[in-house]
């Protein structure tokens, strides 16, 4: 697709009206705009076929905070992304209009009032049928993400989560909301299609076999981080696309999916998780699934170094801008 440059507003376009990236060959990459790959702000462009939002609520973490940070640190390393994907062989901010929509200001005193604001702006946003692209924030979203693609997308969605731990626990001390309980209130409540839900990247301790045991009843399918080293990445991947084949995907991707030496930025670090490799080279395999939307979560960049979880994080929302750009 022909692109050309504007000169009033550092944009590249395209032939076809897409309002892209900041042109790096004229405007420096460490000079503004904030936004997410210095993409178009949202009063900057007539429609959205992507929102990226930021969620900067961490209310629900159980051990290290910092999270509420996680979606201007993502932003700050998303800079040096660049317009073509040649793995894919996609051009994710050309053949759709891309947009920044800024921070959702949440309660962070509240859980239950966080999660309604979430629920209710999500699907405000997505009544006119743009996918949203979320930027955490802590797990806790993932619940109101649902209830929102629940509603927009009139049925039970399948849940592809990318995460070193379940998150389908029932309480922590008491309280139903938190980051480790979103996909067994979401099962409850009916969001979830219990027959081709899936986590990936699943290591480390457990409290008990029960967890294994709910998990399962809960609807959830269980790819080890260890299967990638005795399986391998194909096979990893043609479990994955039959297990959620047929209907709406939402992909959640909590960033300690990947080991602490890919990302140490995060609030419940485990050894032995995925390379960025790994889960890059997974998410494009998702090109052809009906992907309705997406977040990336528990970044927490006081425990980051030298941006290496940010710059995971950023590339992990370019794949998945790219899966997008490839199914339409």
């Amino acid at each position: 697709m022909d692109q050309s440059y504007s000169a009033t507003a550092g944009f590249i376009t395209t032939d076809g009206g897409v309002v892209g990236q900041v042109d790096a060959a004229r405007v420096p990459r460490y000079t503004e705009p904030g936004t997410f790959a210095r993409l178009p702000r949202f009063d900057q462009v007539d429609a959205a076929d992507v929102n990226i939002l930021g969620i900067p609520f961490d209310t629900g973490v159980s051990y290290r905070p910092g999270a509420r940070f996680g979606p201007a640190h993502i932003r700050a390393s998303s800079k040096l992304l660049r317009p073509y994907n040649p793995a894919m062989d996609v051009s994710p901010f050309a053949t759709q209009q891309v947009v920044d929509r800024g921070d959702l200001a949440v309660n962070p005193f509240d859980i239950e009032e966080a999660i309604s604001t979430i629920d209710t702006s999500v699907t405000a946003l997505g009544e006119d049928g743009a996918s949203p692209l979320i930027l955490g924030g802590d797990h806790t979203i993932a619940l109101p993400m649902l209830r929102a693609m629940r509603k927009l997308h009139g049925q039970p969605i399948a849940v592809l989560h990318f995460d070193a731990h379940l998150d389908t626990w029932d309480t922590y001390f008491g309280a139903p909301y938190t980051h480790g309980t979103p996909f067994r209130r979401a099962s409850e409540e009916g969001l979830i299609d219990l027959e081709r839900s899936l986590h990936i990247g699943i290591r480390g301790p457990l409290y008990s076999r029960h967890d294994l045991e709910d998990d399962s009843r809960l609807g959830f399918s269980i790819i080890r981080t260890d299967d990638y080293e005795v399986d391998g990445t194909r096979s990893i991947i043609e479990r994955m696309r039959r297990r959620l084949a047929g209907g709406p995907v939402y992909v959640s991707v909590d960033i300690d999916v990947l080991d602490p030496a890919h990302a140490p930025g995060t609030g419940t670090p485990e050894a032995g998780g995925l390379t960025s490799r790994e889960l890059l080279h997974t998410l494009r395999a998702l090109a052809g699934l009906q992907v309705v939307g997406a977040d990336i979560v528990e970044v927490s960049p006081s425990y980051d170094h030298a941006e290496i979880t940010g710059i995971a994080a950023a590339h992990v929302a370019y794949e998945l801008l790219s899966v997008l750009a490839a199914n339409r």
